[in-house]
């Protein structure tokens, strides 16, 4: 009895949520795009009349000498930088607060957040404490809590997978309690993106994989989900082709710059789907994942995503079938039942010509149950995904993933 009520509550939220959601201003980022677009980004800035920046990266990105190019530019455009390395790849509340205190002490006007989603999201909190200054992060913890205008923020990202140059969402860790929450604001959105495939070159095979898996989770959890629209479906049927085309010759040949830029409009096409449609069960356990273990988000939602789509596949049978279809997988008198299997079959495909495991070597029996509540509280009510599970369908089918 519990259950239905839970059930006919969660989904009266959804449906109430897609009825409210074209009342918000979900803005679309001014792209600048190409081999080399990161040097036109000084000149985009200073046309604000912005002088002072925070650079928010890590030190893998400084250490490459990524940025020289852009440094170069800056300098010639009269822009002061300052740069704040010490991004984590969970970023956490104190890792946050460190690089708000270093854009405070320089007076800074502006953010550039350059990498992958991880200093996207730190950025993001970064000028939102900046603009609310007497409001915690944890307050700011769940939906619609920024609500002011952040300063001046440019995404420049060097992975195509996390899409966070075009969301609303940034995750935070908390590693007081080993879990990871979001903070979802339309204040949140980047005015401006640099889709620029040079700096995606250097990328290791294996990164490469698991974060174009990463987006190809947000493409395909928006496009099965229940707050779907014609606007979310085109985007999300875009970037499920493009990766599911690009992504294994990427990974066999990283130096391919089409490809590459291929992938980073992938990973923003499906940014601009969940944003709006939101994604379900493989990002609320892979969280906890990352919360719980430190498993990295991309990875994670590899590995859980051919999972759920088999739990969910029978409510799910032809939204799944038309990916396939999109995609060219199957063949033209196959039943969607049959393409909706193949769909799964070529994930399940890709990941393992990829070298991404089927399990995670970190997860234990004894975390199981807290990892499911956990992943439940997340996706209820706020991810319409295609079948809601209840916590002892969740643990077991977070049990199929422990090491084998």
């Amino acid at each position: 009895m519990l259950w239905t009520i839970n059930k006919i509550y969660n989904r009266t939220f959804q449906v109430l949520m897609k009825v409210a959601m074209p009342l918000f201003s979900f803005t679309v980022p001014e792209l600048l795009t190409g081999a080399g677009a990161i040097k036109k980004l000084p000149a985009r800035i200073k046309s604000q009349g912005l002088k002072k920046i925070l650079i928010v990266t890590d030190k893998g990105i400084m250490g490459i000498g990524l940025l020289e190019g852009f440094f170069s530019v800056l300098k010639e455009n009269g822009i002061d930088y300052y740069i704040y390395d010490e991004v984590e790849p969970n970023p956490s509340i104190q890792n946050i607060e460190n690089g708000l205190t270093q854009y405070n002490s320089n007076r800074c006007e502006a953010i550039v957040a350059v990498g992958g989603g991880s200093s996207m999201d730190c950025a993001k909190i970064i000028g939102a404490r900046a603009s609310k200054p007497k409001q915690t992060i944890l307050k700011m913890r769940g939906k619609f809590h920024v609500r002011k205008a952040l300063p001046p923020l440019f995404a420049v990202p060097t992975t195509a997978g996390t899409g966070s140059e075009t969301t609303i969402a940034a995750i935070v860790s908390n590693p007081d309690t080993h879990e990871k929450f979001a903070v979802l604001d339309t204040k949140l959105i980047p005015p401006v993106a640099v889709l620029d495939p040079e700096l995606t070159i250097g990328l290791p095979p294996h990164i490469t994989a698991s974060t174009g898996m990463d987006a190809l989770t947000h493409a395909v959890e928006a496009y099965i989900s229940r707050g779907s629209t014609k606007y979310t479906d085109e985007y999300a049927e875009k970037a499920t082709k493009m990766i599911i085309n690009n992504l294994e010759a990427v990974y066999k040949d990283g130096s391919n710059l089409e490809k590459r830029n291929e992938l980073l409009l992938a990973s923003f096409y499906a940014g601009i789907a969940f944003t709006r449609a939101a994604v379900g069960y493989v990002h609320a356990i892979a969280h906890n994942f990352g919360g719980q273990y430190g498993v990295p988000h991309g990875l994670a939602n590899a590995i859980v995503l051919p999972f759920v789509l088999e739990s969910s596949r029978e409510q799910a049978k032809e939204k799944l079938a038309q990916l396939a279809r999109i995609s060219g997988i199957g063949k033209g008198d196959d039943s969607s039942d049959q393409l909706s299997l193949k769909f799964i079959e070529k994930i399940k495909a890709m990941n393992y010509n990829m070298n991404i495991p089927t399990s995670v070597q970190e997860l234990m029996e004894k975390d199981i149950p807290l990892i499911a509540k956990r992943a439940l509280s997340e996706a209820h009510p706020d991810y319409p995904v295609p079948r809601m599970l209840k916590k002892s369908e969740c643990e077991d089918l977070i049990r199929r993933l422990l090491p084998r």
